[in-house]
């Protein structure tokens, strides 16, 4: 499984906690996470969200299994590139990264968010708060979406509904 991290100054902490608990869960269960990093590299309370945001989504669409102009027919539970982002409240990231087509990000505050958005939802990209989740709340949060499944059935209908305006968006805007 392959995990693109990205978070601004509020959720940097967060984020350098994140790739430790990625080494741990490998060791202990003999599952492998190979994430990679895309920023920021430091704490800097200048830097801005969506250059983080933006640069996780391309990458999750780029290198993930989906055919551009049709993103959400994967096979349920095969998806094998997901990020993680991070800022102070997890919304400002969810924001910039839908922006990028193909992506379905959504934030999480607890187990039950996480696994709700990868079964009905099944999002790509799970953003969390920086500084409403303490860590081992955000641990639970991150390891339950990565290990939830897509339910597919009807919420693969509502997806594909999704989809399919995405597609007539993206056909519609001026050159």
């Amino acid at each position: 499984m392959k995990i693109y991290l990205g978070a601004d100054h509020g959720g940097y902490e967060l984020k350098e906690k994140i790739k430790g608990w990625m080494r741990e869960w490998g060791q202990v269960n003999y599952e492998t996470y190979e994430y990679e990093d895309l920023g920021a590299f430091e704490l800097n309370p200048d830097d801005d969200y969506p250059d983080f945001a933006i640069k996780v989504a391309e990458r999750v669409v780029a290198e993930s299994h989906l055919t551009p102009g049709d993103p959400l027919h994967e096979t349920p539970g095969v998806v094998s590139t997901f990020g993680i982002l991070s800022c102070r409240s997890g919304a400002g990231v969810v924001m910039a990264a839908n922006k990028v087509k193909g992506i379905r990000a959504g934030s999480a505050h607890n187990i039950e968010s996480a696994q709700h958005l990868k079964a009905h939802n099944n999002a790509n990209i799970l953003a969390v708060s920086g500084d409403w989740l303490n860590n081992a709340q955000a641990k639970e949060v991150i390891k339950a979406f990565l290990e939830t499944k897509f339910e597919a059935g009807r919420h693969q209908r509502r997806l594909d509904k999704i989809a399919q305006y995405e597609n007539q968006m993206f056909h519609s805007l001026p050159k």
